[in-house]
């Protein structure tokens, strides 16, 4: 009997056929072939033309939720459509007179207020008013609206955690109307700092403040001492235990006052967004300059350092504590420049 040598093209057919593939022709599974996201900016220059022609669109009866979704042009890998690292980012917009109908999501997402007022997002019932550079958190699972009555249009900042339920297979969606309202405690019960009530108990995971007032984290930067590079930074955090405010996504604000911050890196991804002022920030090997409303992300080992051109300040939305919790959040600050 005559032996038949399989070729390479029938092994590789067989390999095909039974859904398998060679794990040393693999380079992602070494360390390699898939890239890095890269830093990069969607300065409020160039955004907002696209804003105000966003507003020309249908209503919100017909497209729901007026959001441009903003899509890193460096994806690690084919199909991949996070922000940076496990985040991902749009403009939402919304005009006086509109809403944007209830509905929940596995998904934990932010709203930062770059411009307007006068509306509010509605969380599981409690009322979040959204003025300029208040952060609203709308936790996973919770029911969620927005409404207008003000006279301007709104925008603002979407951060979610969406890469983390693709690559899990946990992201479910629920459109309203809400069949039963959770209870919530008022925010003013939370109100002291160190002081929060006695056997008010909310589900686990989130923090029970849904509305963090800019004024808030405005003084709260005043008392904070100096960082390690330099800044003064703040953490937007649950009052019942001092961790961030929802599980994937922890929130801070940074502000500068004319320095140039020591070169600092981690192993954690960042959308970063100016508020106040101008400067620039140094992502590895690219500079980006940057103003009020600009947005750019910090990209994950990258050395970073920031400057300013007198007081500025800077919101950041990272994944930071997810890492520390999973045990792969490194720091390190350049000890010699």
């Amino acid at each position: 009997m005559d032996i038949v040598i399989p070729t390479d093209a029938d092994i590789r057919a067989a390999w095909q056929a039974a859904s398998v593939s060679p794990l040393w022709e693999d380079a992602a599974a070494h360390g390699g072939g898939r890239r890095g996201h890269v830093a990069h900016s969607w300065p409020w220059s160039t955004m907002e033309p696209l804003v105000n022609q966003a507003l020309s669109l249908a209503s919100t009866e017909v497209i729901e939720r007026r959001v441009l979704s903003m899509i890193n042009p460096s994806p690690r890998f084919n199909g991949d459509r996070a922000f940076i690292g496990s985040i991902n980012a749009a403009l939402q917009i919304l005009k006086p007179g509109e809403i944007a109908r209830p509905h929940r999501h596995t998904m934990n997402a932010i709203r930062f207020v770059l411009q307007g007022s006068g509306a509010s997002t509605i969380v599981d019932g409690k009322d979040c008013p959204m003025e300029p550079g208040d952060l609203v958190t709308t936790p996973g699972w919770t029911w969620h609206e927005h409404v207008h009555h003000g006279n301007e249009p709104i925008i603002w900042l979407d951060a979610l955690d969406v890469p983390i339920h693709a690559l899990l297979g946990t992201g479910r969606f629920e459109p309203g109307p809400i069949k039963v309202m959770p209870v919530t405690t008022p925010d003013a019960a939370f109100a002291q700092a160190g002081v929060v009530p006695d056997g008010v108990s909310h589900a686990s995971g989130y923090s029970p403040v849904f509305r963090y007032p800019y004024g808030a984290a405005v003084a709260a930067l005043a008392a904070a001492p100096t960082a390690p590079d330099g800044s003064r930074r703040v953490r937007y955090v649950d009052p019942t235990h001092g961790g961030p405010t929802l599980a994937m996504l922890d929130c801070f604000m940074v502000e500068l006052d004319g320095v140039d911050t020591i070169p600092f890196r981690s192993s954690s991804s960042a959308v970063c967004c100016v508020v106040e002022g101008t400067g620039s920030t140094e992502v590895g090997d690219s500079t980006i300059a940057w103003a009020p409303k600009d947005v750019f992300t910090l990209t994950p080992n990258s050395w970073i350092r920031h400057r300013s051109k007198g007081r500025a300040r800077l919101f950041l939305v990272t994944d930071r504590d997810l890492l520390r919790r999973l045990d792969l959040l490194t720091d390190e600050y350049q000890t010699s420049i």
